[in-house]
């Protein structure tokens, strides 16, 4: 039965990126490659970034994106900062979330797409981009989300760590992508919001999504082949949007916008 399911899971993986090592750029570069090329996959990035740049506020101040190697947010929003956390190509900047080389007030938003439940220290990049984007900017994520059908499918389909059970922020890193614990989001946002709230009163929670218990899945990701074809993905959208009163059970992943604030 194992050597079945070894069998299938070797089957599924995608072949640009079988076997590499997370925490190689070159693994980075392959991903952006395999985003551009299934159609399923990145109808969702364009999906996720307009509503990354619907949620930005109006005016002239930069946009910063961390994490930027995979994807092509730059394409859709210009005078985008894009960042990586190693050299990259078609990336601008190396740069490490939880120092930002940027002067107080100097962004209007922070666009990051599974990034968050990447960083080892939340509690600094908080602080960090509380100091960096202005008042009325905001950070705005899309990041795994726990539920029901979440903890069945990262705990036995996916690579990442994903502990919704633990009392710590912060994690243990052996590097940049590799470490990670999925659940992040869902506990600062949701479990330990008060505690958030709390410790930082410049950023106030203004949307938590759940979104999306299919088509990401459907579509294999970065790492898997896809399980459907480019034009279904209006039907599954369709499909998404009639289990929308049970999003709550069953989304795998959430848009969470976080507004910077005057300090009271």
């Amino acid at each position: 039965m194992g050597e079945g399911r070894g069998l299938v899971a070797s089957w599924l993986a995608h072949p640009l990126t079988r076997g590499l090592d997370l925490d190689d750029p070159q693994t980075t570069h392959l991903r952006r490659r395999i985003i551009r090329q299934k159609r399923f996959l990145r109808r969702i990035y364009e999906e996720w970034y307009d509503a990354v740049i619907n949620a930005l506020p109006a005016g002239d101040a930069a946009v910063l994106e961390l994490g930027s190697g995979g994807g092509f947010l730059s394409e859709r929003l210009g005078g985008l900062i894009t960042s990586e956390v190693f050299p990259c190509p078609g990336v601008q900047c190396v740069i490490d979330a939880h120092d930002l080389p940027f002067a107080d007030g100097a962004l209007r938003g922070i666009a990051m797409v599974n990034v968050l439940h990447h960083l080892a220290r939340p509690r600094q990049f908080f602080a960090e981009a509380g100091r960096c984007v202005r008042p009325g900017g905001v950070l705005i994520m899309i990041e795994p989300w726990v539920t029901a059908w979440s903890r069945f499918v990262y705990t036995r389909q996916h690579h990442e760590p994903f502990d919704a059970e633990t009392d710590a922020w912060e994690f243990a890193t052996s590097g940049p992508l590799s470490g990670a614990n999925g659940a992040l989001p869902w506990i600062i946002f949701h479990r330990d919001r008060a505690e958030f709230e709390a410790a930082f009163p410049e950023w106030r929670i203004e949307r938590v999504r759940p979104m999306m218990p299919l088509r990401y899945l459907l579509s294999g990701g970065v790492g898997m082949r896809s399980l459907m074809p480019g034009w279904s993905f209006g039907l599954w959208r369709g499909i998404e949007r009639l289990l929308s009163p049970w999003m709550g059970r069953i989304a795998l992943f959430a848009l969470i916008v976080v507004r910077r604030v005057e300090r009271g």
